[in-house]
């Protein structure tokens, strides 16, 4: 037999007693807040025709729905979960991602 010592791995902190991160359900919460504000700016600015431009382009804005709650989670988690920080970062990203793909589908 070979002569080995025994390496414990011994850590200050226990697995109960870790931080658990709290910014996921803010960032959400913000990130959904910001998609539904972005989709009611095509309503001010065009007014009820939006309803026949939507009628066909409904997925997309649907599916910008999780990107904008990711953009919520990362940028929240990001700005060390200061609430008043990231919610206007998310809202302008959002809103530029609804300008974005709006003018890219008005071709």
């Amino acid at each position: 037999m070979r002569d080995t010592q025994n390496i414990s791995l011994t850590s200050t902190k226990s697995l109960a007693e870790s931080e658990e991160t709290t910014w996921t359900l803010p960032g959400a919460a913000v990130g959904f807040i910001a998609w539904l504000l972005a989709l009611g700016i095509p309503f001010l600015i065009y007014g009820s025709n939006t309803l026949f431009f939507l009628l066909y382009t409904w997925p997309f804005f649907l599916a910008l729905m999780p990107v904008a709650v990711l953009i919520g989670v990362a940028l929240h988690s990001l700005l060390d979960s200061k609430l008043l920080y990231s919610l206007p970062v998310t809202v302008l990203t959002v809103m530029a991602l609804f300008g974005l793909l709006f003018l890219w589908l008005m071709g």
